[in-house]
C-alpha cells in the first residue's frame, strides 16, 4: 500500500514541477518581451534625438551662412565651430560631418518630415539619401525606405539599380509623382505605377547563358527572398504552376503572389523570348479566371506581370498595355554597365513623358 502512495505522491510532485516550469517560461517570455520593447523604444528615441540635433545644427549654420556672410568667411566659421565641438564633445563633429548637417537641413527643411522619417530611418539612411539632388527622387527613396523598412545596405542597392528610374511612376508628370509618393507616405496607399518596374533586375539568380523557363522559375523560387526584395516587401508567394481546367483543357499559371498594400493577386508569367501579342490573350484569360474564382471579398481586381527577355514599345502601345491591369516588363539576368543603364532609362522616361504629353494635347477640348 505504501508503495502505491509513494508513487502517487511522486506523480503529484512531478505535476507541480511541470506547472511551475510552465509558469516560469510564461513569466520569462512576458518579461523578455517588455525588455525588448523598452530597448527598442530607447533606440528609436536616441535616433530621433540625434537626427533632430544634427538637423538643428545644420539649420543654425545654414541660416548664418545664407544671411549675408561671405562664402569664404562662412567656411572658416564652420571650420572653427567644428574644431570647438570636436574638442568639447569628441567624434561626430568633424568638418565634413558638420557640412553634412548643413546639407541635411537644406535637403529636408520641414521639421515635421524629419521627425516622422527618423522614427524608422537612421542617420546612416539620411547620409545615403543626401547625394540625391532631385527632390522628388529623394522623396521616393525616403518613402520607400520607410514604407518597406529597408536597411542602409538595401537602400544603397536600390539606388545602384536605379529603382526610381525603373519604376513606372518616374515616367509620369512631376505633380503626379509627388501626389502618389505622398499617398504612399501618409496613407500607405500604393498605386500600380509605384509598383510596376521596367526592367526588372534578376541578376541575383545566377543563371547560365542558356536556360529554360523552368530554370528561370526554379531560380526565382530558390532565391525567393531576393526576388521579393526586387518586387517589393509587401509581396507574398502563393502558388507555382497554379492549375485550372476550362472547357476540358488544362491551364497552368507560372507564379502567383499577393500584394498586401495593393490588396490584389499578382500573376507573373515568364517568357524567355520577346513579348508576343498572343501573350496578352493568354494572360487576360488567367486574370478573368482569378477574378471569378480566386479574388476574395474586399480585394481589388487581380493584375499580371509578363516578364520577358525583350519587348517592342510600339507593340505595347498598340495593345494599350502601358497602363491598366497587365504590365509587360523586361527582365535582365545580368547587371548592365551603369552608363548604359542610365542612358537606356533616361531615354525611356523621356519617350514616355513625350508620348503622355501628346496624348494630353490630343485629348484637349478646343475653345472657340
Amino acid at each position: 500500500m505504501s508503495r502505491y502512495v509513494a508513487i502517487f505522491g511522486k506523480g503529484k510532485n512531478m505535476k507541480k514541477e511541470t506547472i511551475l516550469h510552465s509558469n516560469i517560461d510564461g513569466l520569462y517570455s512576458e518579461i523578455s518581451d517588455i525588455i525588448f520593447e523598452a530597448k527598442n523604444d530607447i533606440k528609436i528615441k536616441i535616433n530621433v534625438s540625434m537626427t533632430v540635433l544634427y538637423w538643428n545644427i545644420g539649420k543654425i549654420l545654414s541660416e548664418y551662412v545664407i544671411n549675408g556672410v561671405k562664402p569664404e568667411y562662412g567656411k572658416n566659421v564652420i571650420g572653427e565651430i567644428s574644431k570647438r565641438l570636436t574638442q568639447e564633445y569628441g567624434k561626430g563633429f568633424e568638418r565634413a560631418s558638420v557640412f553634412r548637417m548643413i546639407q541635411f537641413y537644406e535637403s529636408f527643411q520641414l521639421y515635421e518630415k524629419v521627425a516622422t522619417l527618423s522614427q524608422q530611418l537612421t542617420w546612416s539612411h539620411f547620409i545615403e539619401l543626401l547625394p540625391i539632388k532631385e527632390e522628388v527622387k529623394r522623396e521616393f527613396y525616403a518613402t520607400m525606405c520607410k514604407n518597406e523598412n529597408w536597411s542602409v545596405k538595401t537602400l544603397r542597392e536600390r539606388k545602384k539599380s536605379m529603382l526610381f528610374e525603373r519604376t513606372a511612376i518616374s515616367k509620369k508628370p512631376e505633380e503626379t509623382i509627388v501626389n502618389e509618393i505622398a499617398a504612399l507616405r501618409d496613407d500607405k496607399k500604393m498605386s500600380l505605377d509605384m509598383f510596376y518596374r521596367d526592367p526588372y533586375m534578376l541578376n541575383f539568380l545566377g543563371l547560365k547563358d542558356t536556360y529554360s523557363e523552368k530554370d528561370l522559375e526554379n531560380s526565382i523560387l530558390s532565391e525567393l527572398e531576393k526576388f521579393i526584395l526586387e518586387m517589393g516587401s509587401d509581396f507574398a508567394f502563393m502558388a507555382r504552376q497554379r492549375h485550372f481546367v476550362l472547357d476540358g483543357k488544362d491551364y497552368y499559371m507560372d507564379l502567383l503572389f499577393y500584394h498586401r498594400s495593393l490588396r490584389r493577386l499578382v500573376l507573373i508569367e515568364l517568357k524567355l523570348g520577346e513579348f508576343e501579342p498572343q501573350d496578352k490573350g493568354q494572360v487576360e484569360l488567367y486574370l478573368r479566371w482569378l477574378d471569378k474564382y480566386e479574388k476574395a471579398e474586399g480585394e481589388e481586381n487581380p493584375i499580371a506581370l509578363i516578364l520577358c527577355a525583350e519587348k517592342s514599345q510600339e507593340t505595347i502601345e498598340l495593345l494599350e498595355l502601358d497602363g491598366g491591369n497587365i504590365h509587360v516588363g523586361q527582365y535582365l539576368t545580368k547587371m548592365p554597365p551603369k552608363e548604359l543603364l542610365e542612358q537606356k532609362l533616361s531615354l525611356a522616361i523621356s519617350n514616355a513623358r513625350e508620348l503622355l504629353s501628346k496624348h494630353e494635347s490630343n485629348n484637349e477640348i478646343p475653345t472657340n
